[in-house]
């Protein structure tokens, strides 16, 4: 069987008083697509955010690549290999689309731009323009594709489909979906878009109160409207 790349053993976090995750444990491995669902405020961003050590963790193991990086900075699993894609986006506006990648790049040569840029078409087309010019999409865009330079090993995506039109979303959608396929990145996804996530993932973790509440295939869980409606609060249809 092969290892997981990824594994939280009864990981507790939270902020200030509060816990969030509370004994949350799940595995992932090479080149799979996992969707995280659930409600608001039920621990999932929050998931994200102390795998890459940006939430302090207060119990359990975070294993990456056999590796306990559980007391790392958020420097130091990066350089591990873990990718990540806030919500927030987190560009630089007043940097052009090529400045902005080229913070990216780490001890790469400039030459791996173009590897962006073919991921990217719209961003080469853009390169001159300032991050504060893109749209909401092409600013995903950019985000995704300056996270992609750093070379990862995994990639943590949070939200990234929220607020952009569907034909922008079907775009990072095919090329997340490159990065397993033919890359075999594996992709830990938090995503509102349910169905269309669903669509997209091999496997789907529903959480709740900061721990696997539900876990099945993704088009499995597409087609389980009980088990949605339970613990997300909607249908897919």
């Amino acid at each position: 069987m092969t290892s997981p790349m990824l594994q939280l053993e009864g990981v507790v976090a939270g902020y200030g008083p509060t816990t969030v995750l509370d004994h949350l444990s799940l595995q992932v491995t090479a080149g799979e697509r996992v969707a995280m669902i659930g409600r608001n405020g039920v621990g999932k961003t929050t998931a994200l955010r102390t795998v890459m050590g940006l939430v302090p963790l207060r119990d359990g193991r975070i294993v990456f690549m056999g590796e306990d990086i559980g007391r790392l900075t958020p420097h130091q699993r990066a350089q591990r290999g873990l990718g990540y894609v806030p919500q927030t986006r987190d560009i630089f506006p007043s940097l052009t689309v090529e400045e902005n990648l080229v913070a990216g790049l780490k001890r790469r040569p400039r030459a791996a731009l173009d590897d962006a840029y073919a991921l990217f078409p719209r961003l080469a087309e853009r390169r001159r323009n300032g991050g504060g010019q893109l749209s909401g999409g092409e600013q995903q865009m950019l985000s995704v594709a300056r996270a992609l330079l750093g070379q990862p090993r995994l990639i943590l995506l949070d939200e990234p489909l929220e607020g952009l039109a569907p034909l922008i979303r079907q775009d990072l959608l095919r090329v997340f979906r490159r990065l397993s396929d033919e890359l075999s990145i594996p992709v830990v996804i938090v995503e509102q878009q349910v169905d269309e996530v669903l669509g997209y993932a091999d496997r789907a973790l529903v959480l709740d109160h900061g721990t696997v509440v539900h876990a099945a295939p993704a088009a499995e869980l597409r087609e389980d409207t009980e088990t949605l409606e339970r613990w997300v609060g909607l249908a897919v249809h």
